[in-house]
């Protein structure tokens, strides 16, 4: 199979941070995949020795045999130190994910009213009569700043909300108008300088605008990454053909979207959302029909969940695979099933027998 590309970012494309978390957690699943298929490579190097595939036209030898077993046993030991490494990936992508709160815009600062007009200089002579006051200028529309949108309700670990609307400007007062010219004083009496006549009054200032409408808070940022869960089976179990797999521990339980009881078998999703599930199995059957599994959504087989192997009796084998789902209008339940002919043995050597790793991914 070829490498995994990520997509060709130029210029002219902009990653978000979500799309950043998607990527990283998409490169993981495929991670699993490819050691999917090489575990599955190991087990037809196994069958072709013993036989159970064609080709081989001189019997093996037990020599030849503790080659195969040395081989195959060296690739898997390297494999489960790659899935340990994914896992710590995983957790280190789920716990950097904080939500993002909603800030609200604060409305515009109304502008202040013009003015008043400052009225004519009497003439010179005797004092002329103080102009009349300027009308008050209208009052302006924007006056003292708009109150601060209230903060958004944190997200859980969601996208930043989009920016509150800006409040919109009140409009200016109108200018003031000009104060009426003083009367022409009378001539002064020869002889003595008559005084010069004071300054017309200053027109009163225009009254304050009102406040600006107050910006709408941002919505709130939405929780898509903070939703998500690992279940495991530590214990060694038997699982019948058609039965469900039981995950006694909850390794990890985020949000309100993903829910399950220790020691069930039922993973329950909240409806209208979509996840990405990543399954593990370790196990063996007996007889040699190889070990295998599905996922099944209220009761139903999902299409394409199928993983599964052949092997020897007895013999200890990896499987790992991943599928996206959406859910319905109401609550589903999420089942991990032997979907063999015969029962499934899982793996009791320290390392989950079986898990699930689902994440909300809208």
């Amino acid at each position: 199979m070829s490498q995994a590309n990520i997509p060709n970012v130029t210029p002219s494309i902009t990653l978000t941070r979500d799309d950043s978390f998607n990527l990283l957690l998409s490169s993981i699943a495929i991670e699993e995949l490819g050691l999917g298929h090489i575990i599955n490579a190991e087990a037809e190097k196994i069958q072709y020795v013993v036989g159970s595939l064609p080709g081989l036209t001189v019997p093996a030898t037990i020599s030849d045999l503790l080659l195969i077993n040395q081989s195959v046993k060296s690739t898997l030991q390297e494999a489960i130190k790659t899935e340990i490494l994914l896992n710590n990936k995983l957790d280190s992508i789920l716990s950097v994910l904080p939500g993002a709160t909603g800030t609200g815009v604060t409305g515009a600062t109304g502008a202040t009213g013009g003015a008043g007009a400052t009225g004519t200089t009497g003439a010179t002579g005797g004092t002329g009569a103080t102009g009349t006051t300027g009308a008050t200028g209208g009052a302006g529309a924007t006056g003292a700043t708009g109150a601060t949108g209230g903060a958004g309700a944190t997200g859980a670990t969601g996208a930043t909300g989009g920016a509150g609307a800006t409040g919109t400007t009140g409009a200016t007062g109108g200018a003031g108008a000009t104060g009426a010219t003083g009367a022409t004083g009378g001539t002064g009496a020869t002889g003595a300088t008559g005084t010069t006549g004071g300054a017309g009054a200053t027109g009163a200032t225009g009254a304050t605008g009102g406040t600006g409408a107050t910006g709408t808070t941002g919505a709130t940022g939405s929780g898509t990454s903070v939703n998500n869960a690992k279940v495991a089976s530590f214990v060694q179990q038997t699982v019948d053909p058609g039965n469900a797999y039981i995950f006694e521990v909850n390794l990890a339980i985020n949000g309100t979207d993903i829910s399950h009881t220790p020691g069930s078998t039922d993973i329950i999703l909240a409806p209208n959302n979509t996840y990405l599930i990543l399954s593990y199995l370790e196990g063996f059957q007996v007889p040699s029909e190889g070990i295998g599994y599905a996922l099944r959504l209220d009761g139903i087989p999902l299409f394409g969940s199928h993983v599964g192997n052949g092997g020897a009796t007895g013999v200890e084998e990896q499987l790992s695979g991943s599928f996206i789902l959406t859910t319905g209008v109401v609550a589903s339940v999420l089942q991990m099933y032997n979907d063999r002919a015969s029962d499934t043995t899982t793996a009791s050597d320290g390392f989950p027998g079986a898990s699930l790793t689902i994440i909300r991914l809208a």
